[in-house]
């Protein structure tokens, strides 16, 4: 037996903004906890900045696999292709900056060296995914029904 199903325009409009929403909130709790870290921290606790700045981005880039899988199987194609391309921007940038994060924090070293990385990771993918979230926004989203098959 098949029932029908409704998707709102709504929320798939939502659907396709959700990953770069959470990602714009995740490295700007980053940067904030970083420049924070480094008001705070005198010259004995040096490695204070480090320790608040990276676990919005440990932990969003943990639970964003969860969220990039829920949203790319989505039945409106242009919530998956948002979606898509969330995801290749972070983790793109993320996986570049595994690469070229230490050469660049051994060179500078300190909150200098991290301040330079995620401020890269924050140029870089900010700009972009606020600009995703706005065409979104703009883009003239339908509801949609499906049929979805149920077991008795």
């Amino acid at each position: 037996m098949k029932a029908k199903r409704l998707i709102s325009a709504s929320s798939s409009r939502f659907a396709a903004q959700l990953f770069n929403i959470i990602t714009v909130a995740a490295l700007i709790i980053s940067l904030s906890a970083l420049l924070l870290g480094h008001l705070l921290a005198g010259h004995k606790i040096g490695f204070l900045p480090f320790v608040l700045s990276l676990p919005p981005v440990m932990l969003w880039l943990g639970a964003s696999i969860f969220v990039y899988a829920s949203i790319a199987h989505h039945p409106n194609p242009r919530t998956a292709h948002y979606n898509k391309w969330a995801g290749y921007r972070f983790y793109g940038v993320m996986g570049s900056l595994v690469v070229i994060g230490p050469s660049i924090y051994g060179m500078l070293g300190g909150w200098q060296g991290l301040m330079l990385v995620l401020g890269t990771a924050v140029l870089i993918i900010v700009p972009w995914a606020l600009y995703d979230i706005y065409q979104a926004a703009r883009e003239p989203w339908q509801d949609m029904t499906i049929e979805v098959a149920i077991n008795e």
